[in-house]
């Protein structure tokens, strides 16, 4: 199982802060998983970025393998 974590617009276009899904995957699989369960993340999803256990990773082919956490993060205004 992979955890999925959602931040701020991330968390409101899924509507859930957290989920379990079926791992292991790609990093491309699990964007296209997450955008059809959630057609909200559609728009959010692609500006996001994955720390997959921790580590930014921006490869699609880049494995995300079970009982990981994955952090779904938007970019943050301010400063």
């Amino acid at each position: 199982m992979i955890t999925v974590r959602y931040f701020a617009g991330a968390r409101e276009a899924a509507g859930r802060a957290t989920e379990q899904l079926d791992g292991p995957t790609s990093v491309a699989a699990l964007r296209g998983a997450l955008a059809a369960a959630h057609p909200g993340l559609i728009t959010v999803l692609p500006r996001c970025a994955l720390l997959v256990a921790g580590a930014r990773t921006t490869a699609d082919d880049a494995p995300v393998p079970d009982g990981v956490t994955v952090d779904v993060l938007p970019p943050f205004a301010g400063g």
